[in-house]
């Protein structure tokens, strides 16, 4: 397959979009966990749905995969094909990851289980977006490396399947922003828990 030659460093436009994402999103995910009851964090809308406690849980599972195993993958890989238009997929991941309107089955090993106390695990979530700001300020090669996105092929219907280092930050805050809506939509159910000071 051939390969990309344009491995750039990150553009000034590209680093501060990154700086404004990620601190968007962490945002999002703040107002939407902010002074939880226990009752609040394990409210389940229906059995088959899961909890805010269980939402969190797999921000948390997703945000270490991209910085664990598939961090550690990027930085052994091939630049992306030759086909793979930049700014097409930065969109994609950008304007489509975090809509609800397209539904996925997590992976197994990205279903919660109750590994944390929600409280943990939501601080789990938070310090994951220093290393991530970190990551993206210190790492200038962030375009030269990609692996496959499962994802991105079926959101795409096959036409991209790459993501590098940058569009992979991108996606673990793109995730965030999704399942901080989905928190929003468990505390929207008209049998949801009153709040603390209720």
């Amino acid at each position: 397959m051939p390969i990309a030659t344009d491995t750039a460093p990150l553009t000034a436009s590209e680093l501060e979009r990154g700086r404004l994402y990620l601190q968007r999103t962490r945002d999002c995910v703040e107002g939407a966990t902010n002074d939880l009851s226990g009752a609040q964090w394990s409210f389940k809308p229906s059995p088959e749905r899961w909890s805010i406690a269980e939402i969190v849980e797999h921000m948390v599972l997703t945000q270490e995969a991209v910085l664990g195993p598939i961090w550690g993958q990027l930085a052994q890989a091939p630049p992306a094909p030759e086909d793979h238009d930049r700014k097409e997929v930065d969109a994609i991941v950008l304007n489509q990851f975090a809509v609800r309107l397209n539904q996925f089955q997590a992976p197994e090993m990205l279903r919660p289980t109750g590994r944390w106390a929600p409280e943990a695990a939501l601080q789990q979530l938070l310090a994951g977006y220093g290393r991530l700001a970190e990551i993206l300020e210190s790492s200038p090669g962030l375009r030269q490396h990609a692996v496959p996105s499962p994802p991105l092929k079926a959101v795409t219907n096959g036409k991209y399947e790459f993501k590098d280092g940058y569009q992979w930050l991108l996606t673990v805050a793109a995730h965030n922003e999704r399942h901080s809506k989905q928190i929003l939509e468990v505390k929207a159910d008209p049998r949801f828990p009153a709040g603390r000071s209720s």
